[in-house]
């Protein structure tokens, strides 16, 4: 146990497992000791990912001493009495009301996360047309066509506008040239770089314009970081089963704030008949991707639904982008290309030269591109902070730099011309 390595520039003691003789608890707690101290200094600079670290969940510690599974369907539990059912069926009821879906029109469940939920929300299409193909931008998250690949199903890639929306005409012409097949479209509601809410509305629309009626397309919203943000931002995009939609997801561990990673993915009752069959070991259907699923993520969704409530959810949302907007400012008062879309919390810019810099502040990169989500645990201090290290680091990297060819890169293509701060660009929109 006395192995030490760097992570993020912090220290750590590497952990190993005894082949024959036990550890004493003193070398373990030393180990977890260094451990917590590492991960502390971590979070006081992670920026770059969707995850809320913001969260006090001490009143449940007591519930780990309890194996907690929720194996089978949770619309009729299983015989494995140790489990969550009763706050996972309450977590769900709460998720149907607010996408619009009547207690007896809905059937869902907690995921382990974002990945699971769209595999699961792809495969009920598939499901309902085995001949169909999928459709997706080039922005989806990854496991959009991961899940394409798993099911074997011929996956349509549609390109994105500079905002990171699919790009509407495009996917127009997609459906136009496979009309004899189901469409099954997968729709970001935040893409994962960008931030970019794909219009449901218009893609409906597209979808009557090109003859699909609503027995021929199935809809899947990916709405992993901002499923729980559109809904308490006024005048964002609504989600809404009332629509002709069939499934949408959220990651419960992004903007909620979870300990680990969950989800939770709603579709409607008269669909998941495609994918249950009866398993009498645990008195229950198999519905679901994974057969044994973790019982403590739907406890710890419910405590902090209540915990926030409505008006607490929609302070935070509002606390979010009030705060992305103050750093795209940041960012271009100090000649940094930077885009912000509407309603989002996800800043985008120019990606730093050196990847310590990066690793330091978990920074996700695409490109050209980094970004920063700005979540709840982000405070003004901390970006003040990234600004201006980023900004002292950049001066190293281009003005001080003998060498004339490096220089910061052209974002254009990216964010926009209006938003760029290259050379070139600078000098013309100047």
């Amino acid at each position: 146990m006395e192995k030490a390595a760097q992570e993020n520039g912090h220290s750590m003691i590497i952990p190993t497992i005894s082949q024959f003789n036990r550890v004493n608890d003193a070398d373990m707690a030393n180990v977890i000791a260094h451990y917590l101290d590492s991960i502390s200094h971590i979070r006081d600079h992670f920026l770059g990912y969707p995850t809320n670290l913001d969260f006090n969940y001490d009143a449940l510690v007591q519930l780990l001493r309890f194996h907690l599974n929720n194996v089978g369907d949770p619309s009729m539990g299983s015989s494995f009495s140790l489990n969550s059912n009763p706050f996972e069926l309450c977590v769900l009821d709460w998720f149907a009301k607010l996408w619009q879906l009547e207690k007896n029109e809905y059937w869902g469940y907690v995921t382990s996360g974002g990945t699971e939920g769209n595999f699961q929300g792809i495969l009920v299409g598939r499901e309902l047309y085995p001949d169909g193909i999928i459709y997706a931008s080039r922005d989806s998250h990854y496991s959009v066509l991961k899940a394409a690949r798993l099911l074997r199903v011929k996956c349509v890639v549609v390109g994105t506008l500079i905002s990171g929306e699919i790009d509407y005409d495009e996917l127009k012409e997609s459906l136009l040239a496979n009309k004899d097949k189901p469409a099954i479209i997968s729709l970001n509601i935040g893409t994962t770089v960008k931030g970019a809410i794909d219009d449901i509305d218009l893609v409906l629309q597209s979808l009557e314009d090109c003859g699909f009626t609503q027995d021929r397309f199935y809809v899947h919203c990916d709405a992993a970081l901002f499923g729980m943000m559109v809904p308490f931002d006024v005048g964002a995009p609504d989600i809404s089963f009332k629509k002709p939609i069939g499934s949408v997801t959220i990651s419960g561990h992004k903007f909620l704030g979870c300990p680990m990673p969950c989800g939770i993915l709603i579709t409607r009752l008269k669909y998941i008949d495609f994918l249950s069959s009866e398993v009498e070991y645990i008195a229950s259907k198999d519905t679901t991707i994974t057969g044994s699923r973790g019982g403590h993520a739907p406890i710890f969704i419910w405590y902090a639904l209540n915990k926030k409530g409505f008006n607490g959810l929609q302070e935070e949302v509002q606390e979010c982008v009030k705060k992305a907007v103050y750093l795209r400012d940041c960012l271009k008062d100090h000649g940094i290309g930077a885009f912000l879309n509407k309603f989002s919390n996800i800043v985008v810019f120019e990606r730093p030269q050196d990847d310590e810099f990066a690793r330091k502040w978990s920074l996700a990169n695409k490109g050209n591109i980094s970004h920063v989500v700005v979540m709840k645990h982000v405070s003004l201090e901390m970006l003040d902070s990234f600004v201006n290290e980023f900004v002292k680091e950049r001066c190293a990297w281009y003005e001080g730099n003998s060498n004339r060819q490096m220089q910061p890169p052209c974002v254009a293509e990216d964010i926009g011309a209006e938003n760029c701060a290259c050379a070139f660009h600078k000098i013309l929109i100047s």
